[in-house]
């Protein structure tokens, strides 16, 4: 007995002797068999053919010929783009590398970026082309190109994109896709339900408008939105968002989704170029996916500008000065909070949101150390959060009106101000908002997994 104790033993530490050393193999010489799954997960959704990044990682081939670049990015933790501070609240699809997964990827790259067994390198996960949640049900595109000229100002446009379905129907997404990905700074667009004895025909009038009117109902019937008798049709706002660096957020089924009726239209009340040094056209497309009949309809609100809260103190970015303000609500019924997008411009420094309870506790919301104009997430919680009646959010914005800041727009730098309408979604201009989701709560939410 004490012998084959002895051999049960000295098998126990050989192997694990062996195993230790086979994962310290790992570390010590890495190949792209290790590195692929880092690769995958956390940057190939974005550098494939046409999203945002400026080159392919699908394969080891594209992998080793940006080996350096990818050391460099994720060294420096300018790559992955994951704004949010991990330490004060998660998210669904949080891109962050360990500090063992930055070390294992400098290590690849010094001894040489080698492949490994090719058998055992992991397949590229699968993608559909243009879009970030696979393939659309159906795609409606812009009547006309939209004209962007070479003048280096923002422009400001109002787009109509009619549809027509054979009956009315159901859409879990509309996603956005832009054709000009570095003009795109935002887009708000609603969903136009016609009753049907109101409406006719929408191709007639403009397809699309510089957004330069102080009469909307002139430009409406120069759209030919308004309803036959001349009257408004019914908006569903906020159907169509984007912003850079956004994905639309996905809930379980009965979250979300929306009626469309048989004559509709997407009106893009506001899609925000930045500016351009050369005339080109604009053929944005939005994708479609149907889905079953909406039984919780998602809420949206907002904090600060054009908000349900005012900006405290005014909000006046004065040159030369790093400024913090804050915004507030008292929420006056429960909610379960699923989204949070915080916005600002080029002066955004830092940014903080959270509730505080009648009681005195705090619900962390989100907190930013280091605002980045070029990822503006619509971060969603992985279970609704409940805040009850009474509960007041907070948020707290700070501006680096300096020219110690590099994305200064003005230089030198000069007083800034939120501006007036369409103008205070400049670039140039200012804006501090908490954008934020939310259903009506009911019994058992927080239960809810939201990425399933």
């Amino acid at each position: 007995m004490k012998n084959k104790l002895s051999i049960i033993w000295i098998s126990f530490v050989f192997f694990g002797c062996t195993e230790s050393q086979h994962l310290s193999d790992i570390k010590q010489n890495p190949t792209f068999v290790d590195i692929a799954p880092i690769i995958y997960k956390n940057c190939t959704p974005c550098h494939r053919a046409g999203e945002s990044g400026p080159f392919e990682l699908m394969s080891y081939a594209d992998a080793k010929k940006n080996a350096n670049k990818i050391k460099f990015v994720t060294q420096v933790h300018y790559m992955p783009p994951w704004p949010a501070d991990a330490s004060y609240t998660h998210f669904i699809g949080e891109r962050i590398l360990t500090a063992d997964e930055i070390e294992l990827i400098k290590r690849w790259v010094d001894n040489g970026s080698l492949q490994g067994d090719e058998a055992k390198t992991p397949k590229a996960p699968s993608f559909y082309y243009g879009s970030s949640l696979g393939k659309p049900d159906t795609v409606i595109r812009f009547n006309r190109a939209v004209p962007i000229k070479g003048n280096g100002d923002d422009h400001f446009y109002i787009v109509k994109i009619p549809m027509k379905f054979a009956k009315d129907t159901f859409v879990r997404y509309f996603e956005f896709v832009p054709d000009q990905r570095k003009l795109a700074h935002h887009i708000n667009g609603h969903l136009i339900n016609y009753d049907e004895e109101k409406k006719q025909e929408l191709q007639s009038g403009l397809s699309y408008a510089l957004d330069e009117y102080k009469d909307y109902k002139q430009l409406y019937a120069q759209l030919n939105i308004l309803n036959d008798d001349g009257t408004f049709p019914t908006l569903t706002p906020n159907t169509v968002y984007y912003l850079p660096g956004y994905t639309p957020p996905r809930y379980p089924n009965e979250i979300g989704g929306y009626k469309v009726n048989k004559t509709s239209a997407i009106f893009l009340k506001s899609i925000h170029y930045g500016p351009s040094n050369a005339d080109v056209l604009d053929s944005s497309h939005i994708n479609v996916y149907y889905g079953p009949k909406p039984k919780r309809p998602i809420r949206e609100t907002q904090l600060g500008t054009f908000g349900i809260s005012k900006i405290e103190p005014e909000f006046v970015l004065r040159a030369n000065q790093i400024q913090t303000f804050h915004t507030q609500a008292t929420l006056d019924a429960d909610i379960s909070l699923l989204s949070v997008n915080p916005h600002m411009h080029l002066l955004g420094k830092t940014f903080l949101a959270f509730a505080i309870k009648p009681n005195g506790d705090t619900i962390p919301l989100i907190k930013i150390k280091k605002w980045d104009f070029r990822w503006q997430y619509y971060y969603t919680y992985q279970h609704p959060i409940k805040i009850s009646a009474g509960t007041t959010i907070h948020v707290y914005g700070t501006f680096d009106n300096t020219s110690k800041n590099p994305f200064n727009p003005n230089h030198p730098p000069k007083q800034v101000v939120q501006g007036e309408a369409v103008k205070s979604m400049r670039t140039t201009q200012e804006m501090f908002q908490f954008i934020f989701s939310y259903l009506p709560y009911q019994n058992g939410d927080e239960q809810i997994d939201l990425s399933k």
